[in-house]
């Protein structure tokens, strides 16, 4: 049975769930990192033809927590998949289901769409990697994440 709490995220959430994300750099100690825009935020999840998706957890009529995530694809399983960009959580409702709710919407868009798997990267300091464990998550230890970014992907991009 689907958790009430969990629904798509509207258009009027938006600001909410801007909050969420710099509330998310704050706990990955890196709130100067951070730099998304409400307009930015609204473009990507509504916009012409969005690539980016979403749900929220409410309670009491307020936004509690957030998932965005987009589709990638596994050329290996030959379908799409998603990719969960950021799971957060307030601490004050942390440990109330919220995020293992979260997770189980996105799972059933999967199951759903016939998606192959649902995939999302976590810091090695973070504690929820034993709530994740806990579900069936598998760590892929032997992947390193890579990433350009700024100066060192406009030097790549001008070699093309």
């Amino acid at each position: 049975m689907p958790d009430n709490r969990i629904r798509r995220i509207r258009p009027d959430d938006v600001e909410a769930a801007v909050g969420l994300v710099y509330a998310l750099a704050e706990f990955e100690r890196a709130p100067d990192e951070c730099h998304l825009t409400a307009d930015q935020l609204h473009t990507a999840l509504f916009g012409e033809a969005p690539k980016l998706f979403g749900h929220v957890a409410e309670v009491d009529g307020k936004i509690a927590g957030f998932a965005v995530w987009f589709l990638n694809f596994s050329t290996w399983r030959g379908v799409h998949g998603i990719y969960l960009e950021d799971l957060f959580v307030l601490p004050e409702h942390r440990g109330s289901g919220l995020g293992k709710a979260l997770l189980a919407a996105l799972a059933a868009e999967c199951v759903a769409n016939g998606y192959a798997r649902l995939e999302w990267s976590v810091l090695d300091w973070n504690p929820a990697t034993e709530f994740y464990k806990a579900l069936g998550a598998v760590p892929m230890d032997e992947w390193t994440v890579n990433r350009l970014t700024d100066e060192p992907l406009r030097a790549l991009a001008a070699q093309a």
